[in-house]
């Protein structure tokens, strides 16, 4: 039997530490952490979802986003939501962007009614993400909890850790498989993209003068470009919206890979997961197939939700349970 070198070795330990560790993770978080402690959490939560809907249908994929941007940044801790003028509020990816905070709050509100010091911020969001998405017609999934929240909101990790919709394929992959996502995962997550909406700022380098060229994205399709260039002049506001899932703004489908397929993303980074020469090797194939077979990406949608709430959360004794989920506990 041939001898492993110690470089084969090296590498047996790393990937056996990872398997521990992230079954040691899952060993902490369960879907019943809260059954005797807060009995009526769900229910709690889903019914103020409910209503944060109700008033602004947008308010869904506010509250997945924030989930999305809280775990990529010192794990899923519920940083995201801490006030501060160097907190993530005001990162790069975040700063006048990010929303639904006073949903947030309500919900804490009306949790700590019922079962005061026992339910942490993080956890409340990944509820929340859970139940945006099934409130607009996508899948549900058993949310494990059991999370602590942080006690550091990180602006300058925020700003390396998220990834841009003005970034390539390439970046983007290495940012998810920093936080132990793989090449589904960008693609199936990206599909979160299926509700809500964008600001011309997000996207408007495409449709003037796209990396210098003088000339619009050639990956935009011509229909659509017209209609984001009257909507987003070059001297117009890069506050104003649109939808990023196009003819299909607020039902959790996956109608936003089909979109792809036809030169119909709205951000850069949504239509390189299909045009760009590097998605050749990865993406491609994987958007192709989640637009002609829905269940699939519903399923794998799920699946890469629960890996994501499953980034370095705090457990045990670490971090706390906030009393209020933009300051630590004095």
């Amino acid at each position: 039997m041939k001898s492993l070198s110690y470089y084969q070795y090296y590498l047996l330990f790393v990937t056996v530490l990872v398997l521990n560790t992230a079954a040691s993770v899952r060993s902490q978080l369960t879907t019943d952490f809260y059954s005797t402690t807060c009995p009526k959490l769900l229910q709690i939560v889903r019914k103020e979802i409910q209503n944060a809907i109700k008033a602004e249908m947008r308010m869904a994929a506010s509250l997945l986003r924030l989930h999305f941007h809280d775990c990529f940044v010192n794990g899923c801790d519920g940083s995201v939501l801490l006030d501060g003028s160097d907190g993530e509020k005001f990162s790069l990816a975040n700063l006048n962007s990010a929303r639904g905070f006073e949903v947030v709050d309500t919900i804490k509100a009306a949790v700590e009614s019922q079962c005061s010091g026992v339910v942490s911020c993080a956890d409340i969001l990944a509820i929340a993400a859970r139940d945006s998405v099934v409130l607009s017609g996508g899948p549900t999934w058993r949310v494990l909890l059991g999370r602590r929240d942080g006690l550091i909101s990180n602006q300058t990790e925020a700003n390396n850790a998220l990834p841009s919709p003005f970034e390539g394929l390439n970046e983007i992959i290495a940012k998810f498989i920093a936080v132990g996502l793989n090449i589904t995962d960008v693609v199936s997550l990206s599909g979160g993209h299926t509700i809500g909406l964008a600001k011309c700022a997000t996207f408007s380098n495409r449709l003037f003068n796209f990396s210098g060229t003088g000339a619009p994205d050639a990956t935009l399709e011509s229909n659509m470009l017209s209609d984001l260039q009257n909507l987003c002049p070059i001297t117009g506001d890069g506050n104003r919206t649109t939808a990023l899932d196009r003819n299909s703004t607020d039902l959790f489908d996956n109608h936003y890979f089909q979109n792809l397929l036809n030169n119909k993303g709205l951000l850069g980074s949504d239509q390189i997961l299909f045009s760009s020469n590097e998605a050749v090797s990865t993406t491609k194939s994987i958007v192709q197939s989640y637009s002609s077979n829905s269940k699939l990406f519903l399923d794998d949608f799920a699946n890469s939700m629960i890996k994501m709430g499953n980034i370095r959360p705090l457990t045990g004794s670490s971090g706390q349970i906030r009393k209020n989920c933009r300051v630590v506990n004095s």
